[in-house]
């Protein structure tokens, strides 16, 4: 085998560029809260070869040239301004400075791009706002890890409890068990950092961060204030109460707003973010993040019917199985539900298609929809099926989209993948909400087809957590900002 020296030189460089990289980034989290993003790709806490990678991934999307040698000055540059709390995308820097014709240094594009993160504009840092989870299944702990993630800085959300029912064992079996689940999960792999637990105090501490696990059978028996806690989000999990009466019953000594992760019944409201979390009133104290499935789909669907219309459309979602499947046959109260999960594929309901109507009530449109479980732990795929307002391509169809999930603001909603062999695992710790599928993607005049797929337990704690930290105030501006 013959090796490419100029090849294997130029990936050594990189690597070097991208190790100098990782400091600076550190520091500009951890001392100003600034979260440095390649084309909506966080880069904190990432490793050499994850920020290469991330960059090769943004040029095969964006289709142009972007590697760490482009980015690093505008990296630098960042470290020259006086910046506020706020997320900057190098990705966005670079591409905007390419297709500006003013002769602008790096230095000089970079302060004018995020003006509004420094001086007198810029947003001063906060006080962390605590975050309790009742519930500490799936989501419950993929979304401390994402709170664990985002707590460098300090300024943001801290997870400060989580309420769990005690097992039937030894309370220090039972800690310890909840914090290997932590650890480790089978899906999502190890825990990015060390975690210990005090069984005297009850307490798990995951990366420095101090978790107080509270025993309670219902939420009465929990006064929050007794443990510090005060003016908190407190996030539902369980799924066990989903109209307002019975979530109002969090709202305890301590707990400020509520949301739940799964689809709000009566008045309660459904939020995806990105489409609809901008119309959430102040004083709401009660809300919901709606189903993965429906972030999966409402983003796309907003974003086709802003640009094409849409008269109606079909969803049948191909969806891996979960825990309130049985593993073999036995009773279960739904239908089919109690068929062996791993062994079967499932034929179920979803209520996503009539949760579009709550998240997308501008958009006048029958959307109904159905689904499949599978046997697949993780990840998910959505295909939308729409009848458009006016005629079109299907080119033109992925050069939107396309261009949906690099600059618009649904780029943290919406994923693009060219890959021709994409699978279901290949999406795996996807951060968006779904990702459209090029080479699937059908469209035959003013009818289009999307495959969307999207990890219905990652991809969907991601979006809870970007709920939490704008009713708390901690969602920082993007800079540049994203195409209106």
């Amino acid at each position: 085998m013959t090796v490419n020296d100029d090849s294997f030189t130029n990936w050594k460089n990189r690597e070097e560029i991208a190790e100098s990289m990782i400091p600076i980034i550190g520091k500009l989290h951890r001392e100003r809260d600034v979260t440095v993003l390649l084309h909506s790709r966080s880069l904190v806490n990432k490793s050499v070869v994850s920020i290469l990678k991330t960059h090769r991934f943004a040029r095969q999307i964006a289709g142009a040239e972007l590697s760490v040698t482009e980015t690093l000055p505008y990296l630098r540059a960042l470290t020259t301004l006086d910046l506020g709390p706020s997320q900057i995308d190098i990705g966005m820097l670079a591409a905007t400075h390419r297709g500006d014709d003013r002769g602008l240094t790096v230095e000089a594009f970079t302060a004018e791009a995020v003006a509004g993160a420094t001086g007198a504009d810029k947003i001063e840092s906060r006080s962390g706002r605590d975050v309790v989870l009742y519930g500490f299944g799936r989501i419950g702990r993929l979304v401390a890890r994402l709170l664990i993630e985002k707590a460098g800085s300090g300024n943001g959300l801290r997870l400060r409890a989580v309420v769990v029912r005690r097992s039937g064992g030894r309370a220090a079996d039972d800690l310890v068990k909840r914090a290997s689940l932590l650890r480790r999960d089978s899906i999502h792999g190890q825990f990015q950092g060390t975690i210990t637990v005090d069984e005297a105090s009850s307490t798990i501490f995951a990366n420095g961060n101090a978790i107080k696990v509270i025993y309670a059978n219902d939420p009465s028996e929990v006064d929050y204030t007794a443990y510090g806690i005060k003016d908190a989000v407190l996030i539902d999990n369980t799924g066990i109460w989903r109209d307002r009466e019975g979530l109002s019953q969090h709202l305890r000594p301590g707990i400020d707003k509520v949301v739940l992760t799964a689809p709000g019944k009566g008045d309660v409201p459904n939020i995806v973010h990105g489409v609809n979390h901008d119309m959430i009133k102040p004083d709401e104290r009660i809300l919901s993040c709606a189903s993965c499935t429906t972030n999966a789909i409402v983003p796309p669907l907003k974003a086709m019917a802003d640009e094409y219309g849409v008269l109606r459309g079909h969803v049948e979602t191909v969806h891996s199985f979960t825990n309130d499947q049985n593993l073999l046959d036995n009773y279960h109260k739904a239908d089919r539900r109690g068929r062996s999960a791993p062994l079967n594929m499932v034929i179920t309901e979803t209520g996503a298609a009539s949760a579009v109507a709550k998240a997308l009530p501008d958009l006048d449109a029958p959307i109904t929809g159905s689904s499949i479980r599978v046997p697949v732990p993780d990840v998910s795929i959505a295909i939308l099926s729409l009848r458009l307002g006016r005629e079109t391509t299907r080119g033109e169809v992925l050069d939107y989209l396309r261009n949906v999930s690099l600059t618009s603001p649904l780029k943290r909603q919406i994923d693009f993948t060219t890959a021709p062999d994409a699978v279901s695992s290949d999406f795996m710790g996807s951060r968006h909400a779904s990702i459209v599928d090029a080479g699937a993607t059908k469209v035959d005049g003013d009818n289009a087809i999307l495959y969307l797929w999207y990890d219905n337990e990652f991809g969907y704690s991601c979006q809870v957590v970007r709920v939490v930290q704008h009713v708390t105030g901690v969602e920082y501006p993007t800079y540049p900002a994203p195409a209106a």
